[in-house]
């Protein structure tokens, strides 16, 4: 349970809501930014304050805090434009939200060798994944399915994201 609120795909899937809660796409993609600027924000002063502020220091925190600063509006609009959105835009924000799980669950796997996490994210990321898809088909959107074939795509991409920033800081 620990790996799960202490991973970058649980604040992604919550920035998505946000945006997808949201009215206005200018308005999600600026909450979005903001979320995880307050979520990096929330996490840090609670490590400071537990005294368990982790290896890097500040400089963790700064790049986590400019990740999430990018991050972030990309996952708003993800969020919107799967709910509100029009057209081929639909299918690829749903495969930038369900890429997340996945691609956390492949670094799991493959970067740090804990297989049994591995496999829970997988799994969830593959359930988000047909969710997401069928919500997509049921709307009415043309090449839903786009959502499915991008998701796998996105989620080495997101591994692959994680090595190098991850393994930067560590």
């Amino acid at each position: 349970m620990e790996r799960a609120t202490n991973s970058s795909s649980s604040w992604i899937i919550w920035t998505a809501v946000a945006g997808a809660l949201t009215r206005l796409r200018p308005v999600a993609v600026r909450a979005g930014a903001v979320m995880m600027l307050a979520t990096c924000g929330g996490y840090y002063t609670a490590s400071t304050l537990g005294d368990t502020f982790g290896a890097g220091g500040v400089g963790t925190a700064v790049v986590w805090g400019a990740t999430g600063l990018a991050g972030g509006p990309l996952l708003g609009w993800a969020g919107w434009t799967v709910r509100r959105g029009r057209g081929d835009a639909r299918p690829l924000a749903g495969a930038v939200i369900a890429m997340v799980v996945p691609g956390e669950g492949l670094w799991l796997g493959l970067s740090l060798h804990c297989w049994g996490e591995a496999a829970g994210f997988l799994a969830v990321g593959a359930v988000s994944t047909v969710l997401l898809t069928v919500y997509l088909a049921r709307a009415g959107v043309r090449r839903y399915w786009l959502c499915a074939v991008l998701t796998p795509v996105g989620a080495l991409l997101f591994h692959l994201a994680e090595v190098c920033v991850l393994g930067a800081l560590l």
